[in-house]
Protein backbone atom coordinates (compact mmCIF):
# COMPACT_ATOMS: atom_id res chain seq x y z
CA UNK A 1 0.00 0.00 0.00
CA UNK A 2 2.96 2.31 0.99
CA UNK A 3 4.26 1.41 -2.84
CA UNK A 4 0.99 2.44 -4.46
CA UNK A 5 0.96 5.58 -2.91
CA UNK A 6 4.32 6.59 -3.82
CA UNK A 7 3.98 5.67 -7.19
CA UNK A 8 0.73 8.14 -7.15
CA UNK A 9 3.09 11.30 -5.85
CA UNK A 10 6.05 10.08 -8.31
CA UNK A 11 2.76 11.04 -11.09
CA UNK A 12 2.00 14.20 -10.05
CA UNK A 13 5.44 15.55 -9.51
CA UNK A 14 6.26 14.96 -13.39
CA UNK A 15 3.70 16.69 -15.16
CA UNK A 16 4.29 19.92 -12.98
CA UNK A 17 8.24 19.13 -13.21
CA UNK A 18 7.30 19.07 -17.45
CA UNK A 19 5.11 22.49 -16.99
CA UNK A 20 7.98 24.71 -15.26
CA UNK A 21 10.53 23.51 -18.13
CA UNK A 22 7.98 24.47 -20.81
CA UNK A 23 7.88 27.72 -19.04
CA UNK A 24 11.59 28.33 -18.14
CA UNK A 25 11.98 27.71 -22.21
CA UNK A 26 9.11 30.32 -22.91
CA UNK A 27 11.16 32.75 -20.50
CA UNK A 28 14.29 32.28 -22.33
CA UNK A 29 12.82 33.00 -25.04
CA UNK A 30 11.47 36.09 -24.61
CA UNK A 31 14.76 37.39 -22.98
CA UNK A 32 15.85 37.71 -26.36
CA UNK A 33 13.77 40.15 -27.65
CA UNK A 34 15.52 42.72 -24.88
CA UNK A 35 17.81 45.31 -25.22
CA UNK A 36 21.19 45.71 -23.46
CA UNK A 37 18.66 47.11 -20.17
CA UNK A 38 16.39 44.23 -20.04
CA UNK A 39 13.84 46.61 -21.74
CA UNK A 40 11.68 44.72 -24.32
CA UNK A 41 11.17 45.08 -27.91
CA UNK A 42 8.63 44.67 -30.64
CA UNK A 43 11.30 44.12 -33.35
CA UNK A 44 14.63 42.17 -32.53
CA UNK A 45 16.11 43.84 -35.52
CA UNK A 46 14.91 47.32 -34.36
CA UNK A 47 17.85 47.86 -32.50
CA UNK A 48 20.01 49.04 -35.19
CA UNK A 49 21.07 52.42 -35.79
CA UNK A 50 18.62 54.39 -38.20
CA UNK A 51 19.95 57.51 -40.40
CA UNK A 52 20.33 60.50 -38.85
CA UNK A 53 18.06 63.16 -39.94
CA UNK A 54 19.57 66.62 -42.31
CA UNK A 55 21.56 69.05 -40.44
CA UNK A 56 19.18 72.69 -40.15
CA UNK A 57 20.44 75.71 -42.45
CA UNK A 58 22.91 77.87 -41.71
CA UNK A 59 20.54 81.04 -40.89
CA UNK A 60 17.89 80.84 -38.42
CA UNK A 61 16.91 84.52 -38.62
CA UNK A 62 16.72 87.48 -41.53
CA UNK A 63 18.40 90.92 -41.07
CA UNK A 64 16.13 93.75 -41.54
CA UNK A 65 15.95 94.42 -44.88
CA UNK A 66 15.72 98.14 -44.73
CA UNK A 67 18.77 98.44 -43.28
CA UNK A 68 20.76 96.10 -45.34
CA UNK A 69 22.11 98.23 -48.01
CA UNK A 70 24.21 101.02 -46.98
CA UNK A 71 23.05 104.63 -47.82
CA UNK A 72 26.00 105.20 -49.93
CA UNK A 73 25.27 103.17 -52.07
CA UNK A 74 21.49 103.78 -51.75
CA UNK A 75 22.22 107.31 -52.77
CA UNK A 76 23.98 106.31 -56.36
CA UNK A 77 21.17 103.82 -57.52
CA UNK A 78 18.74 106.00 -55.91
CA UNK A 79 19.80 109.79 -56.47
CA UNK A 80 17.13 112.12 -55.29
CA UNK A 81 15.73 115.06 -57.12
CA UNK A 82 17.38 118.76 -55.62
CA UNK A 83 13.96 120.11 -54.57
CA UNK A 84 13.57 117.30 -51.99
CA UNK A 85 13.69 118.67 -48.19
CA UNK A 86 15.95 116.92 -45.92
CA UNK A 87 12.95 114.61 -44.06
CA UNK A 88 11.93 113.66 -47.72
CA UNK A 89 15.37 112.75 -48.38
CA UNK A 90 15.32 110.57 -45.12
CA UNK A 91 11.72 108.82 -46.07
CA UNK A 92 12.99 108.02 -49.40
CA UNK A 93 15.97 106.31 -48.14
CA UNK A 94 14.66 104.37 -44.73
CA UNK A 95 12.79 102.68 -47.66
CA UNK A 96 9.15 100.84 -47.33
CA UNK A 97 8.80 97.48 -45.71
CA UNK A 98 6.63 94.64 -47.36
CA UNK A 99 4.25 93.24 -45.16
CA UNK A 100 5.44 90.03 -43.64
CA UNK A 101 3.24 87.74 -41.21
CA UNK A 102 6.72 85.61 -40.26
CA UNK A 103 9.99 88.34 -40.03
CA UNK A 104 11.95 85.00 -40.01
CA UNK A 105 10.92 83.11 -42.96
CA UNK A 106 10.16 86.06 -45.44
CA UNK A 107 10.91 90.00 -45.44
CA UNK A 108 11.67 92.90 -47.83
CA UNK A 109 11.76 96.63 -48.25
CA UNK A 110 11.19 98.88 -51.44
CA UNK A 111 12.57 102.47 -52.76
CA UNK A 112 11.28 104.69 -55.04
CA UNK A 113 13.15 107.95 -55.96
CA UNK A 114 12.21 110.53 -58.67
CA UNK A 115 15.00 111.56 -60.11
CA UNK A 116 15.30 114.33 -63.56
CA UNK A 117 16.18 111.20 -65.73
CA UNK A 118 12.92 109.36 -65.16
CA UNK A 119 11.59 106.81 -62.34
CA UNK A 120 13.55 104.67 -60.24
CA UNK A 121 12.74 101.34 -58.24
CA UNK A 122 14.66 99.22 -56.08
CA UNK A 123 13.52 96.04 -53.84
CA UNK A 124 15.33 93.42 -51.63
CA UNK A 125 13.68 90.79 -50.59
CA UNK A 126 15.20 87.36 -48.22
CA UNK A 127 13.32 84.37 -47.78
CA UNK A 128 14.98 81.73 -45.39
CA UNK A 129 14.21 78.03 -46.68
CA UNK A 130 13.04 75.46 -44.13
CA UNK A 131 12.37 71.60 -45.08
CA UNK A 132 9.52 70.57 -43.24
CA UNK A 133 10.73 66.95 -43.86
CA UNK A 134 14.62 66.82 -43.05
CA UNK A 135 14.63 62.74 -42.99
CA UNK A 136 14.68 62.83 -46.67
CA UNK A 137 15.74 66.60 -47.50
CA UNK A 138 17.92 69.35 -45.40
CA UNK A 139 17.09 73.28 -45.62
CA UNK A 140 19.49 73.60 -47.72
CA UNK A 141 18.56 70.96 -50.29
CA UNK A 142 15.10 72.60 -50.36
CA UNK A 143 16.17 76.03 -51.00
CA UNK A 144 18.36 74.99 -54.13
CA UNK A 145 15.15 73.38 -55.33
CA UNK A 146 13.53 76.96 -54.91
CA UNK A 147 16.22 78.24 -56.63
CA UNK A 148 16.74 76.29 -59.81
CA UNK A 149 13.19 76.75 -59.96
CA UNK A 150 13.25 80.43 -60.47
CA UNK A 151 16.45 79.78 -62.79
CA UNK A 152 13.92 77.75 -65.02
CA UNK A 153 11.35 80.58 -64.45
CA UNK A 154 13.74 82.91 -65.84
CA UNK A 155 14.31 80.63 -68.69
CA UNK A 156 18.47 80.26 -68.36
CA UNK A 157 19.78 77.16 -68.91
CA UNK A 158 21.21 75.64 -66.10
CA UNK A 159 25.07 76.11 -65.13
CA UNK A 160 27.45 73.00 -66.08
CA UNK A 161 29.63 72.25 -68.89
CA UNK A 162 26.67 71.30 -71.15
CA UNK A 163 24.73 74.30 -70.51
CA UNK A 164 27.48 76.89 -71.96
CA UNK A 165 26.75 76.95 -75.70
CA UNK A 166 29.28 78.93 -77.69
CA UNK A 167 28.58 82.22 -79.35
CA UNK A 168 28.20 80.87 -82.43
CA UNK A 169 25.88 78.14 -81.63
CA UNK A 170 23.17 80.55 -82.56
CA UNK A 171 21.57 79.61 -78.98
CA UNK A 172 18.57 81.90 -78.27
CA UNK A 173 18.13 80.86 -74.76
CA UNK A 174 20.33 83.39 -73.17
CA UNK A 175 18.47 86.42 -74.00
CA UNK A 176 17.56 89.69 -72.07
CA UNK A 177 13.74 88.90 -72.82
CA UNK A 178 12.76 91.80 -74.54
CA UNK A 179 11.04 91.42 -77.97
CA UNK A 180 13.30 94.03 -79.44
CA UNK A 181 16.56 93.27 -77.96
CA UNK A 182 19.31 91.60 -79.99
CA UNK A 183 21.15 88.32 -78.42
CA UNK A 184 23.12 88.09 -75.09
CA UNK A 185 26.22 86.29 -74.73
CA UNK A 186 27.10 83.21 -73.22
CA UNK A 187 25.86 82.79 -69.95
CA UNK A 188 29.72 83.15 -68.46
CA UNK A 189 29.19 87.14 -67.46
CA UNK A 190 31.50 88.67 -70.37
CA UNK A 191 30.35 90.80 -73.16
CA UNK A 192 30.27 90.39 -76.73
CA UNK A 193 31.88 92.43 -78.81
CA UNK A 194 29.59 95.03 -80.78
CA UNK A 195 28.81 93.75 -84.65
CA UNK A 196 31.17 95.14 -87.11
CA UNK A 197 30.22 98.49 -88.72
CA UNK A 198 28.51 98.06 -92.15
CA UNK A 199 28.99 100.23 -95.20
CA UNK A 200 28.11 103.36 -95.16
CA UNK A 201 24.28 103.32 -96.71
CA UNK A 202 23.90 99.87 -96.12
CA UNK A 203 21.88 96.91 -93.72
CA UNK A 204 23.00 93.84 -93.16
CA UNK A 205 20.18 91.33 -93.15
CA UNK A 206 21.83 89.05 -90.53
CA UNK A 207 22.65 91.66 -87.73
CA UNK A 208 19.44 92.68 -85.09
CA UNK A 209 18.03 95.80 -84.58
CA UNK A 210 19.42 97.35 -81.18
CA UNK A 211 16.60 98.76 -79.36
CA UNK A 212 19.29 101.73 -78.49
CA UNK A 213 20.27 102.73 -81.92
CA UNK A 214 19.17 105.76 -83.16
CA UNK A 215 20.22 108.13 -86.03
CA UNK A 216 21.94 110.38 -83.46
CA UNK A 217 23.11 107.37 -81.76
CA UNK A 218 25.23 105.01 -84.42
CA UNK A 219 27.35 103.59 -82.42
CA UNK A 220 25.25 102.06 -79.27
CA UNK A 221 26.61 99.94 -76.15
CA UNK A 222 26.02 96.18 -76.25
CA UNK A 223 23.26 94.43 -74.54
CA UNK A 224 24.87 92.31 -71.65
CA UNK A 225 21.50 90.15 -71.68
CA UNK A 226 20.52 87.69 -69.10
CA UNK A 227 22.68 85.17 -67.85
CA UNK A 228 24.15 82.85 -65.23
CA UNK A 229 26.44 84.97 -62.40
CA UNK A 230 29.84 83.67 -60.95
CA UNK A 231 31.53 84.18 -57.30
CA UNK A 232 27.63 85.31 -55.53
CA UNK A 233 26.86 83.52 -52.83
CA UNK A 234 26.50 79.52 -53.90
CA UNK A 235 24.84 80.30 -57.11
CA UNK A 236 23.43 83.22 -58.89
CA UNK A 237 21.40 84.54 -62.05
CA UNK A 238 20.70 87.84 -63.61
CA UNK A 239 17.42 88.21 -65.46
CA UNK A 240 17.25 91.41 -67.45
CA UNK A 241 14.23 92.74 -69.16
CA UNK A 242 13.80 95.85 -71.41
CA UNK A 243 10.29 96.68 -72.16
CA UNK A 244 9.10 97.10 -75.64
CA UNK A 245 9.42 100.40 -77.50
CA UNK A 246 6.76 102.74 -78.30
CA UNK A 247 5.98 105.87 -79.71
CA UNK A 248 4.87 107.89 -76.56
CA UNK A 249 6.25 105.27 -74.21
CA UNK A 250 9.25 104.98 -72.86
CA UNK A 251 11.49 102.22 -72.77
CA UNK A 252 11.97 100.50 -69.33
CA UNK A 253 14.90 98.06 -67.68
CA UNK A 254 14.29 95.79 -64.83
CA UNK A 255 17.37 93.91 -64.00
CA UNK A 256 16.57 91.12 -61.31
CA UNK A 257 19.15 89.36 -59.66
CA UNK A 258 18.76 86.42 -57.43
CA UNK A 259 21.32 84.12 -55.35
CA UNK A 260 21.02 81.38 -52.83
CA UNK A 261 23.48 81.71 -49.46
CA UNK A 262 22.88 78.44 -47.86
CA UNK A 263 19.06 78.40 -46.85
CA UNK A 264 18.66 82.00 -48.00
CA UNK A 265 17.21 83.26 -51.13
CA UNK A 266 18.20 87.20 -51.97
CA UNK A 267 16.25 89.46 -54.39
CA UNK A 268 17.68 92.41 -55.96
CA UNK A 269 15.51 93.97 -58.26
CA UNK A 270 16.68 97.79 -59.77
CA UNK A 271 14.46 99.38 -62.63
CA UNK A 272 15.04 102.15 -64.46
CA UNK A 273 11.87 103.96 -66.22
CA UNK A 274 12.95 107.14 -68.33
CA UNK A 275 10.75 109.93 -68.40
CA UNK A 276 10.12 110.38 -72.14
CA UNK A 277 10.98 108.25 -74.61
CA UNK A 278 14.25 107.64 -77.25
CA UNK A 279 16.34 107.24 -74.26
CA UNK A 280 17.29 103.33 -73.21
CA UNK A 281 18.80 102.89 -69.58
CA UNK A 282 21.98 101.18 -70.30
CA UNK A 283 22.19 97.51 -69.53
CA UNK A 284 25.96 97.63 -68.50
CA UNK A 285 25.33 100.35 -65.93
CA UNK A 286 21.63 99.24 -65.09
CA UNK A 287 23.27 95.56 -64.32
CA UNK A 288 26.81 96.68 -62.15
CA UNK A 289 24.46 98.92 -60.17
CA UNK A 290 22.59 95.97 -59.30
CA UNK A 291 25.24 93.67 -59.08
CA UNK A 292 27.40 95.74 -56.67
CA UNK A 293 24.30 95.92 -54.08
CA UNK A 294 23.61 91.97 -54.82
CA UNK A 295 27.61 91.43 -53.57
CA UNK A 296 27.33 93.28 -50.46
CA UNK A 297 24.24 91.40 -49.40
CA UNK A 298 26.29 88.42 -50.06
CA UNK A 299 29.02 89.51 -48.34
CA UNK A 300 26.66 90.87 -45.03
CA UNK A 301 25.55 87.13 -45.00
CA UNK A 302 29.14 86.07 -44.92
CA UNK A 303 30.37 88.04 -41.67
Amino acid sequence: MPVHRASVRRRRVLPGIAMLGVLTALVAGATGCTDGNGIGTSDPKGGGSSAAPAQPGKYRSLPQPCKAADAKRLKAMLPASDSLTTEQRERLYAGTADPSYDGDRHVGCRWNAQAPEGNLLLSVTFERVVSYDRATTSDDDKARQVYVRLLTAAKLPFPGPSGSPTPSAGNGTNTSGSPGAPPAPAPGGSTAPPPAASAPGSASPSAPASPVASPASPTAPPELGSRVLEGLGSEAFLDDKLSAAGATAAQSRTVRIVFRTSNVLVTVEYSVQPSGPGSVPPSAETQEKARQLAQALAERFSE
